[in-house]
């Protein structure tokens, strides 16, 4: 009796076994005031001077990352407008709420560690404390995304020259 219990519960631990990988790339996520947040799509843009810009977008979420070229390199935030990062949502309370990093507006880092050229696409980090830019909302003053990463996110060459 104990054999056939041995051998049912063998069975059964060998049937439970399962192989269930799911690939997250291309991604763009981090803590977004010490929540877990995701894009659900991410892309990014390549314009004429050189510049990156990095999007990802949730159903009334956008966050976007520009950076002055796919250099890898640090890029820092709130020392100019031609580096940023923007993040809006839009709500029934407060409508679109934007809230951006500039010229002395914010701080935070924008780092790529790879961008590659054969296969278009771009991987690094990110944290920021961006301002709230609409002076009228109920919304907090400040958003903060720590912990962000992208990881091969696909670019595109902008169509505008």
């Amino acid at each position: 009796m104990k054999t056939y219990f041995l051998f049912i519960v063998v069975l059964f631990s060998l049937m439970s076994c399962e192989e269930d990988i799911s690939f997250n790339n291309p991604s763009l996520q981090g803590m977004k005031d010490n929540v877990f947040w995701r894009g659900v799509q991410s892309k990014a843009t390549l314009a004429g001077d050189g510049s990156l810009l990095i999007e990802s977008f949730t159903a009334n979420e956008t966050l976007s990352l520009k950076t002055t070229s796919t250099t890898a390199q640090t890029y820092f935030l709130g020392t100019s407008e031609t580096k940023k990062a923007t993040y809006t949502i839009t709500d029934v309370t407060n409508g679109l709420v934007t809230f951006s990093t500039g010229f002395g507006i914010g701080e935070g880092q924008i780092e790529i560690t790879d961008y590659d050229a054969v296969n278009n696409t771009v991987t690094g980090t990110f944290k920021f404390n961006a301002k709230n830019t609409n002076t009228n909302s109920l919304a907090s003053p400040v958003v903060n995304f720590q912990h962000g990463v992208f990881y091969k996110v696909p670019v595109v060459s902008s169509l505008v020259q």
